[in-house]
């Protein structure tokens, strides 16, 4: 991190309100704040409140490309955006979008990113050099030959990354640029920005939830509140530090560390001032003489003296091997998910995640006989008959779209059983209620903010009722308090019955809610059991792109309170929960 010293801003914001054509509300609304050469600005906010909107109009396709009203001003090296072309302003901002398809026109790796420095008439040599600098930097060097298209969601972001940084511009927005990456990926991705603002020329907007990840390189913080208003901006220590319980208010993400020191200040542990990182709380904790007793555990159930033979998974796989193309994504996956589990299914991207648990769900078409979901060969069975058996969310919610407004997406599958209109009707109505979607009911599925999309495509599963749920990323795009509530609603169908099964990179969530993890590596099942076990294993989780999660670091790593060692999860701590 850098020192803002007195030269002009790199990009200044003053008075920025957008308005969406169509739309009534301004997210954002009122936005100011400069960035100085060098520093890093992360913009904190809930879902829908214009965070991704405002990333847009820093480089000038809102108002030039999007359909929206802006008042105030944008003023990057001292061209205002209003004023200037959006291939003029490339030149001066790289943008690195939320979704990354929509950014990726060409045939390779290669070409993808040469596409950006040629349209800029950077001299041939210069562009193959920045490429081959960028891909490396990226891990994607030895894919450059490959379509973007048969990426995972993973790489395609980090193709996204390398985009941006082969433009080599001074500003750089990035717009939840980690949310599709596995922890080491995440680990590759900001040691890349944090080079980039060593030198002192390069400065970044990022938009972000994964603050763990995030936090050692930010230099200020902007919060907005859920109508798009500027709450506050300033250093990044002081603003998390101080207003932290504001900040939870809001609904945003903190980091792992400051939400566990919230709820241990809630039962009396004194911690000033609130951590940032796991070794802080660590050696706040280790500083402390006495700590209050854990939460006693439940007890579990006396095992009967004949035990019943256990009933039949909910779902079983058998030696599953599936190709795309000329690459095998799965080789000769065995596992059974009994029903009432709640399983998440982890591993570095393009480890075939995705893969398994589309086909699972029937998405695609597995070979015959290796896949059971509730009686039913997803090869064999009826769409219809499957999606009574099994409800799945897209890893891209416009992926699964169908429909023109929001209550028409939820209460499509409800039709075409043929459901009563007053049963639909009722609970189309409680379900957006439940997403926090009422307020846009009537609006085209496609206009929704990205963490909006996010919500909508899972309510369309939870709403079917299906005895088991599958879901790809469920709170990618997510701010706390939505995830904490879409999890809240997971467990709770979990505990009644339903078998959840979830793809993944957050090991937090992971530890939190999930009952047993898989882990794969290169198509391949590394490990399947139970959550503790699979967690503490921290050399499987390194050997296979993962980490131990923060709150396991945290604790694991205590001397004077070995009692603590084994917490991994916020729920296991004494004091109230921090739930927004």
């Amino acid at each position: 991190m850098t020192t803002p010293t007195d030269r002009p801003p790199a990009l200044a914001a003053r008075g920025v309100r957008i308005r969406h054509e169509g739309g009534e509300d301004w997210t954002p609304d009122g936005v100011s704040f400069e960035l100085a050469a060098g520093e890093v600005l992360l913009v904190l906010g809930p879902s829908g409140c214009g965070k991704s909107t405002l990333a847009l109009a820093l480089n000038g396709l809102v108002p030039h490309a999007v359909p929206a009203t802006m008042e105030g001003s944008v003023v990057v090296g001292g061209v205002a955006t209003a004023d200037a072309r959006v291939a003029e302003l490339a030149q001066r901002v790289g943008m690195v979008f939320q979704d990354p398809d929509a950014q990726l026109v060409t045939a390779t790796v290669l070409d993808e990113v040469c596409f950006g420095p040629e349209n800029l008439l950077v001299e041939a040599a210069e562009v193959t050099a920045r490429a081959e600098l960028a891909l490396r930097a990226v891990g994607l060097w030895e894919r450059r030959g490959d379509n973007p298209d048969i990426l995972s969601g993973g790489a395609k972001q980090r193709l996204a990354i390398a985009c941006a940084l082969a433009l080599d511009v001074p500003v750089l927005v990035l717009d939840e640029p980690t949310a599709n990456l596995d922890p080491a990926g995440v680990e590759e991705v900001y040691d890349v920005l944090r080079s980039l603002v060593a030198d002192g020329r390069h400065s970044i907007v990022l938009v972000e939830h994964n603050l763990d990840a995030a936090i050692e390189l930010v230099d200020t913080v902007a919060v907005l509140d859920g109508a798009g208003r500027l709450v506050t901006v300033g250093p990044a220590q002081t603003v998390l530090r101080e207003r932290a319980p504001e900040l939870l208010a809001l609904g945003v993400w903190l980091p792992a560390a400051t939400l566990a020191a919230l709820r241990l200040r809630d039962a009396g542990v004194v911690i000033d001032p609130l951590p940032l990182t796991p070794v802080e709380l660590t050696d706040a904790l280790d500083r402390l003489d006495t700590l209050p007793a854990l939460p006693a555990l439940p007890s579990l159930p006396a095992l009967p003296s004949t035990p019943e033979p256990p009933p039949p998974p909910a779902v079983r796989v058998r030696n599953l091997t599936l190709t795309r193309g000329r690459r095998t994504v799965l080789h000769d996956v065995s596992l059974d998910i009994a029903s009432g589990d709640f399983v998440a299914i982890v591993g570095a991207n393009g480890a075939g995640k995705t893969t398994l648990v589309q086909a699972i769900a029937g998405v695609i078409r597995p070979p015959r006989g290796t896949i059971e979901v509730g009686g039913l060969d997803p090869a064999r069975a009826r769409a219809a008959d499957l999606g009574e058996a099994v409800g799945f969310v897209f890893q891209n919610p416009e992926h699964q779209f169908v429909a023109d407004t929001v209550t028409d997406e939820l209460a499509f599958g409800l039709r075409r059983r043929r459901v009563p209109a007053a049963q639909i009707d009722d609970r189309v109505n409680r379900m957006l209620a439940t997403l926090g979607l009422s307020g846009v009911g009537d609006a085209h599925p496609f206009l929704l903010s990205g963490g909006q999309k996010r919500r909508l495509s899972v309510g369309t599963a939870l709403i079917a009722g299906a005895p088991v749920l599958v879901l790809d990323e469920p709170t990618f795009g997510q701010d706390r308090a939505r995830a904490t509530e879409l999890l809240g609603m997971l467990a709770a169908l979990n505990s009644a019955g339903t078998t959840v099964i979830i793809v993944t990179h957050d090991l937090q969530l992971v530890a939190e809610f999930a009952s047993h993890v898989a882990v794969l590596a290169d198509g391949r099942l590394r490990s399947f059991g139970r959550t503790s076990a699979v967690l503490a294993d921290a050399p499987l989780l390194e050997s296979t792109g993962l980490r131990v999660p923060p709150l396991a670091r945290t604790f694991s790593a205590l001397r004077a309170h070995p009692q603590w060692r084994s917490i991994t999860r916020l729920a296991d701590l004494p004091g109230a929960a921090v739930s927004a």
